[in-house]
């Protein structure tokens, strides 16, 4: 009881520091980048000749004549991972754990960045080095890293945050793996849920961090 009391009054002290109008601006930047991704999803397709929702993946819209499309998506969803991790950064509500979580998001903004620019694939390319399934591995162990790290830090913040980030580990620490032994058939749907997955983690810290804004402007989050 003493270490939850203790707990609470280092929160409020914390929040004290705070800038809320960077936390909103950051949290707000956050949840665009998701808007961007979705949304690229959901136009390029109609961009892309006999495109197929179930069986082509995100990656085949990144990769033919319309990929700028796509492109702009990634673009803007590594923009939203970036903020969401200079916001836990300012708002660092954790021990180590938050830090590790805080630059888990920073290395996936940064392969996501790649991602976009490289316009590789895996596709059996031969002019170059292939990259683009490390980069994949990259974003599974990190998407699983950074919310499991976290969580006890956005607990400090709402009970709601620690349990959703322990729900979006646990979905994405099960769900992940099986990516790479799925049929073609059905893959690209499947892919779409990973990234409906990783969305919703960066749409909770969003939340989190503008709540905290909310709260130390004196309103209520």
């Amino acid at each position: 009881m003493q270490s939850e009391k203790r707990g609470a009054a280092m929160n409020e002290q914390k929040i004290d520091t705070e800038r809320p109008h960077l936390l909103i601006f950051l949290g707000g930047l956050s949840l665009l980048g998701c808007v961007a991704l979705i949304g690229a999803t959901i136009v390029a397709p109609f961009y892309v000749p006999d495109y197929n929702w179930i069986a082509d993946t995100i990656s085949d819209l990144a990769a033919g004549d319309s990929k700028i499309i796509m492109d702009y998506g990634l673009f803007g969803f590594a923009a939203g991972l970036l903020a969401a991790s200079l916001a836990a950064s300012h708002a660092h509500v954790g021990n180590i754990g938050w830090s590790i979580g805080t630059i888990s998001l920073a290395i996936l903004a940064l392969l996501v960045t790649v991602i976009g620019a490289r316009d590789e694939y895996g596709d059996g390319d031969t002019g170059g080095v292939v990259i683009h399934i490390y980069l994949v591995y990259g974003l599974g162990v990190f998407f699983l890293l950074a919310p499991l790290c976290m969580s006890s830090g956005a607990g400090r913040h709402a009970s709601w945050a620690k349990a959703g980030c322990y729900i979006i580990a646990g979905l994405w620490a099960v769900t992940a793996p099986v990516f790479f032994f799925l049929p073609t058939g059905i893959d690209g749907l499947y892919e779409r849920m990973l990234g409906g997955i990783s969305c919703a983690f960066v749409v909770l810290l969003s939340v989190v961090f503008i709540q905290r804004a909310l709260r130390a402007q004196g309103g209520s989050p």
